[in-house]
């Protein structure tokens, strides 16, 4: 606790005081301890009004220290009645935040080292310990050799993949100018309608005017066909295409746009391919999916989010580039204050020029901590587990007579909807989060709305999944059917 006698003595006492910090920091811990144990229990979303919290807190800042046992009260009496538990075992809506405790204590390792990795020299086992682990992950899923930072390609930690396809779209703006000489204002970007809504964002950011959303198949993939036409249409407009996106995994249905296929038209018109595996690239650890890799060999850039299904917590996201070349030329900005032998000697990786970012935290360190922790081994199990019983689920939601599901279900999320229409879809997705033991998630395609289920938080277990499908089935057959 902080030593009020010292403080009265000197008010910045409690920065340095490290008996405090080590009674609180145990403190803490066993806090953590006890809020993810106590969970189940907890419904998923607390019921608040906006303002609530705000409600609660003093209106000034304190001007004296507080105890700590004091912060620890307000966090459970104010902070914690507040929130949607993205942990719990109920979570069964937007794709995962996962967390573990690994990767909490990797976070905390961090913060307490307090380091910055904008270049090698500002702290060398930063950058190291990052090409390290993404070199690990080349390995662990099956991707090219040459994205290996030891070969001409290379991997960077980013906030999310929101940053990493800006990253991805500011590099083809830079290809398309100097291959075409096009201005900005000419320049294409291709995407699928069921892409996420980061990917038209980024591409909006980087000054492409112009993003085409292009049509999809029955299973809402991207149709190569219709790529091929929106390119030919816009070159006799006078534009120049510039980027594609293939998605492994869109947000409403995690359906897996053709990588081969929209590779080799990319290759051909000389467009950046990027591929946006946010969430399912993580199942790329499992060799069994590997197989929607096809075609990767054909690809500038890929990222994929460890923050959702890797036991990692946020914000943690993998950028790889083919080569890396091009993102150092397009990133890189050399004022004198950053400049140091190290550097110069080209012996090192200087992340700053790889990012959007200058200052850049230890990500790398809670990755580093999963994957000692838990092995290949353990996030392949993990994976696994998950995405078994979204094939179990989707079973049942296909032999059930009042659900049926408007997707294939290649992960670990199950679309479905009501056979009576939206009306009883949105009721009995109302039903199920009523409850407060369940919480899953509406979306819409093409006017046409269903109940996305996905399976993968960390603390969810088998009777979890059963516990919802009970519910389902029970509340379909019972749900109010729309007035005629």
């Amino acid at each position: 606790m902080v030593d009020s006698e010292r403080s009265d003595l000197d008010p910045v006492a409690p920065l340095t005081d490290l008996g405090a910090f080590r009674e609180n920091g145990y403190a803490l811990v066993d806090w953590i301890a006890d809020y993810l144990a106590t969970l189940g229990p907890r419904p998923v979303c607390e019921p608040v009004k906006p303002g609530d919290v705000r409600a609660q807190l003093p209106g000034t800042a304190p001007e004296r220290p507080e105890p700590f046992s004091e912060v620890l009260t307000d966090l459970d009496d104010v902070i914690v009645p507040a929130l949607a538990h993205w942990q719990h075992p109920g979570w069964f809506a937007y794709f995962p935040a996962m967390s573990s405790p690994a990767s909490a204590l990797g976070e905390f390792a961090a913060a307490g080292l307090g380091v910055q990795g904008m270049l090698w020299s500002s702290s060398p086992a930063v950058t190291e310990l990052e090409n390290h682990v993404l070199d690990w992950l080349v390995d662990l899923m099956g991707l090219p050799e040459s994205w290996r930072t030891t070969s001409k390609g290379g991997g960077l930690l980013t906030s999310g993949a929101s940053s990493s396809t800006l990253i991805a779209m500011i590099n083809a703006r830079e290809m398309c100018r100097s291959l075409t000489g096009a201005p900005v204002e000419q320049m294409v970007a291709y995407v699928s309608s069921q892409a996420h809504s980061s990917v038209e964002k980024g591409a909006r950011l980087a000054g492409l005017r112009h993003v085409r959303l292009l049509d999809v198949d029955d299973d809402f993939a991207l149709e190569p066909e219709a790529l091929i036409e929106a390119v030919s249409q816009d070159l006799n407009r006078g534009l120049s295409p510039a980027t594609v996106v293939s998605a492994l995994g869109t947000t409403g249905t995690t359906a897996v746009d053709p990588v081969r296929g929209v590779g080799e038209i990319a290759t051909q018109r000389g467009m950046w391919h990027h591929v946006d595996a946010a969430y399912a690239g993580s199942a790329m650890i499992c060799e069994e999916f590997r197989h929607h890799l096809d075609g990767i060999e054909l690809v500038d850039s890929y990222t994929f989010n460890p923050h959702k299904w890797f036991a990692t917590n946020i914000d943690c996201s993998v950028l790889w580039v083919a080569d890396r070349g091009p993102l150092i030329d397009v990133m890189s900005i050399d004022p004198p204050y950053l400049r140091n032998d190290a550097s110069d000697s080209g012996q090192v990786i200087d992340y700053r020029n790889w990012d959007i970012s200058l200052a850049r935290p230890f990500r790398a360190l809670k990755l580093w901590f999963v994957i000692r922790s838990l092995g290949a081994e353990g996030l392949r199990a993990n994976i696994r587990r998950h995405t078994q019983w979204a094939s179990e689920f989707s079973e049942r939601i296909d032999s059930h007579p009042r659900l049926r599901r408007i997707a294939p279900t290649p992960f670990a999320l199950v679309s479905f909807e009501h056979t009576a229409g939206t009306a009883a879809t949105c009721a009995l997705a109302s039903a199920i989060n009523d409850t407060g033991r369940f919480f899953v998630t509406v979306s819409e395609i093409d006017g046409h709305q269903y109940i996305r289920v996905s399976i993968g938080s960390t603390w969810t277990t088998r009777h979890h999944i059963d516990s919802l499908w009970q519910f389902i089935d029970e509340s379909a057959m019972t749900v109010e059917q729309p007035k005629e």
